[in-house]
């Protein structure tokens, strides 16, 4: 077992059912199966715990981000790249219940941390966006910028609700479990608010 590894899986999902003040590192040591002392040699308190763990999902977008960027003005690789984006929380919605939870419980830390691994990157989609707009690949009324944040916000607050919505979207013969719903129709949702006619039509 990487015990570093599953101490950050094991620290994310209790982060997020319970937050942060809710949940004591003798908590976390004994969902790895390890002593104290043991996880506090990886981690020397429960802030850097956290710490790491945000930062390691946050820099995960650092990875997808730039595929984003760099494939956003086609729609078939826009499709591709989404679904790389929306799978990372969908394959561990605890990611996504965590980015949410901390996002209200400690705004001004959250808006430290997306302003080093988040802005830079919709900064320059906005950019790409704003010359596809000039190329008629993407809708004239579009906002780059609020567009991607946007899509950020449906892919993390979707998810980090999914399971408990799946009373009101259950999973269906043809189209898959809740989770695979959600996800389908989210990108259809961002894709068809962002290109014009003619590029769905390529």
């Amino acid at each position: 077992m990487d015990v570093r590894s599953e101490i950050l899986t094991q620290a994310t999902r209790l982060f997020a059912e319970q937050g942060y003040d809710g949940t004591s590192v003798q908590q976390i040591a004994d969902a790895v199966g390890i002593r104290k002392p043991s996880l506090l040699y990886h981690f020397r308190s429960k802030d850097e715990l956290r710490e790491n763990v945000l930062a390691e999902m946050l820099a995960h977008w650092n990875a997808v981000l730039p595929g984003l960027l760099l494939k956003a003005s086609t729609e078939e690789r826009f499709d591709a790249t989404m679904e790389a984006l929306t799978e990372f929380f969908i394959e561990d919605p605890d990611r996504a219940r965590l980015f949410l939870r901390e996002t209200l419980d400690r705004p001004s830390h959250m808006q430290a941390m997306l302003g080093e691994f988040v802005k830079p990157w919709i900064q320059l989609l906005g950019a790409q966006l704003e010359r596809a707009k000039e190329q008629g690949l993407v809708r004239a009324d579009v906002d780059p910028q609020a567009y991607a944040v946007e899509v950020i916000t449906m892919a993390v607050a979707g998810t980090a609700v999914i399971d408990t919505l799946q009373v009101i979207l259950p999973a269906h013969p043809a189209r898959g479990g809740t989770r695979k719903r959600h996800a389908r129709e989210l990108i259809r949702v961002a894709r068809s608010s962002l290109y014009t006619d003619d590029e769905g039509k390529r």
